[in-house]
């Protein structure tokens, strides 16, 4: 049996990002899988790996050009807008 993961499929001035929940650092093998897996599933977009540090503060492996979006947004923001699940394995 696989993992599930939370995602929010976003759609942002025409750029589709299609952020995953995690709930530890994503390493860039992770990384890599998410891509692989969301590609597997149909999930339009560009990945962006986002889990909460020990202190609550949002932290996130994402193409440089969603950076700021990712800062700027607070991982409960992001949290309200899941509307999908990814299976892994």
């Amino acid at each position: 049996m696989g993992t599930s993961l939370d995602v929010a499929q976003l759609d942002i001035d025409d750029v589709k990002i299609v952020v995953v929940f995690l709930n530890r650092p994503a390493t860039p093998a992770a990384y890599a899988a998410l891509e692989r897996a969301a590609k597997k599933a149909n999930l339009e977009g560009e990945i962006a790996a986002v889990w909460p540090d020990e202190h609550g503060r949002t932290r996130f492996v994402a193409r440089p050009q969603r950076h700021a979006f990712l800062q700027a947004a607070g991982y409960d923001q992001l949290r309200a807008q899941i509307n999908a699940k990814l299976e892994l394995g």
